[in-house]
Order: structure tokens, then sequence, then C-alpha cells
């Protein structure tokens, strides 16, 4: 008894008075959560990690498998960098336009570059890693005759794109190159043909003027005003500025004679009344210049991988030339001839054999 009132006050101690009945119910209870505890757990993370395999087997089908390795090399080993140039520039357009047409998976990739501007082309192609080819202007080379003597050794062309035309655009008290002379003139935002060759065309010509790099949509409102008294375009003719702009008589293109001071880099051109119908009289003809753009490589040894993947553009991007031409394509492409050539530089081997080729087998034709 007094064990059993010793116990009793000990529980009494544990439990309040009247619970005698709920103890062993509660103590099962106690006893199975404790066991089911682990069970949930354990099933949660069985769960957990059943989801998340199903969750990587899903990514896995979504994500494309990396390449091999001898794929990895195949794929390098035929990617050609191009250096294009300014996003909103015609040379960067003409790059993807190519890489189109020349695309044939590992076998081919050319990847256009987009760069500082043409005129940072031909250093991207000098200094600049995986790049294999650029389109620059042919006087590009100029700045490079002091620091690298050798440039048109080093340099190489494959195809003269296309010709972009001076424009020397003044307002109508502007008579002549001479009126110019510190006068403001405006060549384009900096990184673009104008900018570039535009200065070096009138050091050449000896006219010190007082230069702008402006856009030439703000330099054109200026000049409404006689705050600006000409603008310079470099690039292919006709321009829309002036085939859709209105401008009151006295608005003209001054001339530029091609001679001898131009022989290094540039070609003679004339603009004509069909291409400015607003500014050129029927009949008439203002004689200018051209600077050529040209599609350009760096010198590769024969027998390098670089040389050989150049080639293989040359043959694939020759041999297709005809869908560049095609409707959907820039006009450009429809005036371009193979066998043009580029004043100051050498054609690059590969291309200069595709053309020889390409005459035999006509002259082989009955």
């Amino acid at each position: 008894m007094g064990f059993l009132q010793s116990e009793g006050r000990k529980l009494a101690v544990a439990e309040p008075e009247g619970n005698d009945m709920n103890k062993a119910p509660k103590s099962h209870s106690l006893l199975l959560l404790t066991c089911l505890v682990p069970v949930a757990m354990m099933l949660q993370t069985a769960c957990s990690e059943a989801q998340t395999a199903r969750n990587a087997k899903a990514d896995a089908q979504l994500v494309r498998p990396l390449p091999k390795e001898n794929e990895k090399d195949r794929m390098n080993a035929w990617t050609v960098g191009l250096a294009g140039g300014l996003l909103e520039g015609a040379p960067i357009r003409l790059a993807a336009e190519m890489a189109r047409v020349v695309d044939d998976g590992a076998d081919l990739h050319l990847l256009p570059i987009v760069t500082r501007g043409a005129t940072d082309n031909l250093n991207a192609l000098l200094y600049l890693r995986g790049v294999d080819t650029a389109i620059i202007n042919s006087d590009a080379l100029e700045e490079y005759k002091i620091q690298a003597p050798q440039i048109r050794s080093r340099i190489t062309y494959l195809l003269n794109l296309f010709p972009s035309e001076l424009h020397i655009f003044v307002r109508p008290e502007i008579t002549s190159l001479q009126d110019l002379v510190g006068k403001r003139v405006n060549f384009n935002t900096l990184g673009t043909a104008a900018a570039y060759s535009g200065p070096l065309i009138f050091s050449r010509l000896g006219i010190d003027v007082d230069k702008t790099f402006i856009p030439h949509q703000v330099a054109l409102e200026q000049m409404r005003k006689g705050e600006m008294s000409a603008v310079v375009f470099i690039t292919s003719k006709p321009v829309d500025a002036f085939v859709k702009g209105r401008w009151e008589a006295g608005f003209k293109f001054l001339p530029i004679r091609y001679d001898k001071t131009f022989e290094d880099y540039y070609l003679p051109a004339t603009l004509d009344a069909n291409e400015y119908p607003n500014l050129i009289k029927q009949g008439e003809r203002v004689s200018t210049i051209a600077v050529p753009t040209a599609l350009v490589a760096f010198n590769w040894p024969l027998r390098s991988n670089r040389y050989q993947r150049v080639a293989r553009l040359v043959e694939y991007l020759f041999s297709r030339i005809d869908r560049l031409q095609a409707p959907g394509f820039d006009p450009k492409w429809q005036s371009i001839n193979l066998a043009a050539s580029v004043p100051g530089l050498t054609r690059f081997q590969a291309a200069q054999e595709w053309l020889d080729r390409k005459a035999r087998s006509v002259q082989a034709r009955p």
C-alpha cells in the first residue's frame, strides 16, 4: 500500500487528479507518433529526391548536349571571324548577309563581329584574337604606313565590295573648295567612313577647315540655318538625304578632280542627275572620287589552318555570290564584280586561284 501510495503520489505530481484512465492511451499515442515521424521524414525525402530527379531529367531534355571534344575542335577549325564595323553601318549588314549564305554548320561558320567602326576593323584584323577577315575602306592603310611600313604585304583582299562615293554638299555661297577654308564642315560621327576618310582627303587637297563630328541629320539642319557651310558624306550613292530632302536653289555638290593625288587608294567616280534629280541638272555630272570598301584578310602562311579556313570562305562565297544578288539582300551585291581589284593591295591567293579556274572553265566551253 505504501508503495502504491508512494507511487500514487508520484503520479499525482506528474498528472492532475482524475486522468488515470487516459494514461495508457496517451502513452501509446506518443509511442506511435514517435515511430511515424521518422517514417514520414523518410517518405518526404524520397519524394523530394524523386522530384529532383524528374526535374533534372526534364532540364537535361531542354539543354542541348555539349559537343564532343573532336566536334568542338572541328567547329573552331572552320570558324572565320569577320570584323564588320558599327551595328548601324552598311558593312556589318553585308557581313551578316555573307554569314547567312556561306553557313555550312561545323564545316564553315562565318562570325560577324561588331567593332568601333570600319576604320577600326583593320586594327582588329592585325591585333585582335579570333579575327581572320575584315571589311575596311582602302585608305585605312594610310594610318599604318609609319607604325607598320610593310602593311601592304601583311594584308590581302578577297573582294572589292562596293565603292563609297565622296559627296561634298555645300551652301549656296560656297562655290569652290577654297571657299571652305576656315569654315565649319561636318564629317559625321567618329567611327564612320566620312569621319576617317573625309579629313584625310581634305588634307591631301590642302584645304584646312573647322572640322565637326556630329550626326549628319543635325548638321544638315544647321546648314539650312547658315550655321554649317558643308557636310561630307562618304557612302554609296544615292543618299536618301539628298534624294528626298527639299533644298533651296544654290545648294549643291562640289566637284573633285581625280589625279595622282588619289591614285594610291581611291577610284574616279561621278554623281549625276539620275541619282540626284533635284540637285543636278539633266545631262550634267559632278566629278568626284570613291573609296573602295573591301573584304580583306591577313596574309596567312599557305599551309596554316588560318589560311585554309579563309580559303574555304572564298570557295563558298564566290560560288554562292548569285544567292546574295537575289531579292532579299542588299542591292549593293548586284553590282559586285568578283574580278574587281582594290588599289594598293594584292589579291588573296585562294581568291586569285578561284578566278583563274573560273576563267579556264569559261574558255573550255564550246
